[in-house]
C-alpha cells in the first residue's frame, strides 16, 4: 500500500485522506470539549462521581486521539494550525433544563456520534463486532494509519458506552420519553450535508480504504446500518420512540433514490 508521504500516492487520495484526518482532528478538539463539559454538568445535576470521571477521562482521550488525526494529516500535507480550545455551542433545545440538556448532549454525542463512529472504525479495520462489515474492507495491517484507527477504536467504544449508560440511568427515572420527537435533530446533526447525495467518483475510490476512509457510498450505508442494527434497538430499549428517526432515515434514501431517477 501507499503510505502517507508516499510520491506514488494518487494526488486525488491524498488530497481526500489530507481533509478527512484534518476533520477528524477538529471533531477530537470538539469532542474533548464536550466531554470536560458534561463532566461539570453531569457532577451539577447530581450524578454518580464515576460517570463525571469517565466523562473526564474520554475528553483526555480525545485530547490524545487530536495528536493523532493531527499527524496524519500532517503526513498526508495538510496543514494543522495551532489551536485554542473551540468553544462549544449549546446543542440541545432551549427549552430543556440542564438534566434534560445533558441527556440530550449524552444520546446525540455519545449513543449516536461515538456509536456511529464505531461503525466506521470496525469497518476500515475489517472487524466485525456488532456492526458487521458491509463488504470486505479495512486498512493495511501494520500501517500507521491502521494503528491510529484501533487506538481511535479501543477507546471510543468506551465513550459510546458511557452514553448508553447514562440513557439507561436516565431511563430507570422514567426520564427519557421526551427524546423520540428529538432524535432526528439529532441525526441531521451528525452527518454532512452530503451523506444521502451522489458525490464525484473519485470520492467512491475504494483506495481510500487503506488511507482511513470509506468510499461515500460505504460511509452511508454503514450509518444506515448502524442505525438499524444498533442505534434505533437500543433506543428501543430505553424508552426512546424511534418512530420519528426511522421516518427520517426512510425520507433521507427516498430523496436519494429520487434523484438517481
Amino acid at each position: 500500500m501507499s503510505a502517507p508521504g508516499d510520491p506514488a500516492l494518487p494526488e486525488h487520495v491524498r488530497r481526500i485522506a489530507a481533509s478527512a484526518w484534518k476533520f477528524r482532528w477538529k471533531v477530537e478538539l470538539e469532542a474533548e470539549a464536550r466531554f470536560a463539559r458534561l463532566a461539570k454538568r453531569l457532577e451539577q445535576i447530581g450524578a454518580s462521581p464515576s460517570m463525571a470521571d469517565l466523562a473526564r477521562r474520554a475528553a483526555q482521550d480525545e485530547r490524545r486521539h487530536a495528536r493523532l488525526c493531527a499527524q496524519l494529516a500532517e503526513g498526508y500535507g495538510e496543514s494543522i494550525p495551532i489551536a485554542a480550545p473551540p468553544a462549544l455551542a449549546e446543542i440541545a433545545p432551549s427549552g430543556l433544563k440542564l438534566r434534560g440538556k445533558v441527556l440530550y448532549e449524552f444520546v446525540a454525542a455519545c449513543c449516536i456520534t461515538e456509536t456511529e463512529s464505531m461503525g466506521v472504525l470496525t469497518t476500515l479495520l475489517g472487524s466485525g463486532g456488532a456492526w458487521g462489515d458491509v463488504r470486505p474492507a479495512g486498512t493495511a495491517r501494520g500501517s500507521p494509519v491502521r494503528q491510529v484507527l484501533r487506538e481511535l477504536a479501543e477507546d471510543e467504544v468506551g465513550h459510546s458506552r458511557l452514553g448508553w449508560a447514562h440513557l439507561a440511568s436516565e431511563h430507570a427515572q422514567g426520564v427519557t420519553s421526551f427524546l423520540g420527537p428529538l432524535v432526528p435533530s439529532m441525526l441531521e446533526g451528525s452527518i454532512d450535508a452530503d451523506l444521502f447525495a451522489r458525490v464525484s467518483p473519485e470520492r467512491e475510490d475504494e483506495a481510500l480504504l487503506q488511507h482511513g476512509v470509506l468510499p461515500h457510498a460505504m460511509k452511508r450505508e454503514v450509518f444506515a446500518r448502524t442505525l438499524e442494527e444498533v442505534v434505533f434497538p437500543g433506543m428501543d430499549g430505553l424508552g426512546v420512540d424511534t418512530g420519528p428517526a426511522r421516518a427520517w432515515l426512510g425520507g433521507k434514501r427516498q430523496a436519494l433514490t429520487s434523484c438517481s431517477v
